[in-house]
């Protein structure tokens, strides 16, 4: 795993942690993230906004999630497939 996943996963497994699950869609996360969903992911000199996030990796999600390592594992994988990470 790289430098960049690394800080991401760690990123993004600290704003998604408190969501309620299991969450059934993406306005299930909206109220774990800090600024909703202009909350800003950054590694690698990389920027995402959780918008972003959520309109580039719509339709990979596969809701419901049942934990934040499931959730955290697909946007991941979503980044890489798109090759932004």
């Amino acid at each position: 795993m790289s430098t960049v996943e690394s800080e991401l996963r760690e990123e993004l497994t600290d704003a998604f942690a408190t969501a309620d699950y299991p969450v059934k869609n993406q306005m299930g996360l909206v109220p774990a993230l800090p600024s909703g969903p202009s909350t800003s992911f950054e590694a690698g000199g990389e920027s995402w906004t959780a918008m972003e996030l959520a309109t580039k990796l719509s339709s990979r999600a596969d809701f419901p999630y049942d934990s934040v390592d499931t959730l955290v594992d697909d946007v991941i994988a979503g980044l890489k497939d798109e090759d932004e990470l």
